[in-house]
């Protein structure tokens, strides 16, 4: 039996790029019927991902927008309005990262929504909180990482601020929201009350930084500057061996203890510096740069093995390539091929999350503009002449390989 405790709810999907469809396909995967909503424009991330054999469908988009009905609808047609309003009406849940000021214009807004329907799950997914001043403005991923600390984290260790090569700061709020969303589907199962989830990213992030870097300012008055010296150090990195790269971790003493034999650095077990935690953090920047020495006797391999045996947590340093071919994904099936109706050949994720002993599995390809537009406005209960003159006039567009009339 599959695990679809969401099943039976729809979600209204009104988000692009990154960061809503994280939280659509995270409904999606746990079963809700999910109506992706494009303009005739398309997702940005439809050619923004990479290249892709048709141009239509990157590979981040591929990935994040499997599992998904797509209807394709012009707003600004004069009869737009009555099938987004329709859509709204059958929906559960309605989920936004357009800024509140272009929902607000098309009558898509909370407030607009939930007074009219109280009983919805409304998720505005903003760049930054409505209640401050920043509200409204446009932003990004890296936009959010620099405001948020997470560049600078960078300058504190390395001099210069960069970005981490990864939309994160999408895929996190994200999934925050989604969870913000499970929250409210519980609430209004127990007393069928709707909610307005506000999850903003510049707050969340800031957050995520602070919880870890605010460290010893976290107590009045502070007792040391901010931020987790033993992340900001710039040993801590991974580190250089014969053929390549590794990654480890030791932070008990019992651990240090078996880096130090495994690495034949015995003569530093009884050092005093280093004995205890609290004598590594009083000689963090030292300590980091003897455990972040290269290890050039031995491959990345051997010292995989020496680790294990020590039970110490290691692991290589891989890129793309060799992350894609890395054993243990390979035998949980991480990756398999599927076939797209218009790309061809794909590569598929399959989700990490394993319930009742079985991975969970977005039902469905990432479907083309209007793949099921046609479908979806009749469910919607128009006529097959007004759904035929709803797309005679593009105010609703299908997919020519799509489902017609």
């Amino acid at each position: 039996m599959s695990f679809s405790p969401l099943a039976g709810l729809r979600v209204l999907d009104l988000t692009s790029v990154v960061v809503g469809p994280v939280c659509t396909a995270r409904l999606a995967l746990y079963g809700a019927e999910v109506i992706k909503l494009e303009s005739p424009d398309g997702d940005l991330m439809r050619g923004l991902g990479g290249q892709s054999p048709t141009g239509q469908h990157s590979g981040t988009y591929l990935h994040l927008n499997r599992g998904k009905r797509n209807i394709c609808i012009d707003l600004k047609k004069p009869g737009a309005a009555e099938v987004v309003r329709r859509l709204v009406e059958t929906s559960d849940i309605i989920i936004a990262n357009m800024r509140p000021q272009a929902l607000a214009r098309l009558q898509l807004d909370h407030e607009a929504v939930l007074r009219e329907f109280p009983d919805k799950i409304y998720c505005l997914i903003t760049g930054y909180g409505l209640a401050g001043p920043y509200a409204g403005f446009p932003t990004y991923d890296s936009v959010i990482q620099a405001a948020s600390g997470i560049a600078g984290l960078s300058a504190m260790r390395d001099g210069t601020p960069a970005y981490v090569p990864l939309v994160m700061c999408d895929h996190v709020v994200g999934e925050i929201a989604a969870g913000a969303v499970l929250a409210a589907v519980i609430r209004r199962k127990a007393d069928g009350v709707g909610a307005f989830v506000e999850v903003p990213m510049f707050e969340t992030m800031a957050s995520f930084v602070l919880q870890e870097h605010l460290a010893q300012q976290s107590f009045v008055p502070p007792v040391g500057p901010p931020g987790d010296q033993r992340l900001l150090n710039p040993h801590n990195r991974p580190v250089k061996t014969q053929d390549g790269w590794i990654s480890f971790t030791i932070n008990t003493d019992k651990q240090v203890r078996a880096f130090l034999e495994a690495t034949g650095r015995d003569e530093l077990i009884g050092d005093p510096r280093f004995g205890t935690v609290a004598a590594r953090a009083n000689n963090v920047h030292l300590w980091f740069e003897i455990r972040g020495a290269a290890l050039t006797k031995h491959s990345t391999r051997q010292w995989l093995e020496i680790f294990r045996k020590a039970d110490i947590a290691a692991m290589p340093c891989h890129d793309i390539g060799s992350l894609c071919d890395d054993e243990h994904l390979t035998a949980v099936g991480l990756l398999r091929r599927e076939l797209h109706p218009v790309e061809g050949e794909t590569v598929a994720i399959r989700s990490s999350v394993v319930a009742d002993g079985d991975a969970l599995s977005a039902k469905g390809f990432s479907q083309p503009k209007g793949w099921e537009s046609a479908q979806i406005a009749t469910e919607l209960g128009f006529s097959l002449e007004a759904v035929a003159d709803l797309i005679a006039t593009n105010t609703v567009m299908a997919s020519a390989a799509g489902g017609g009339l």
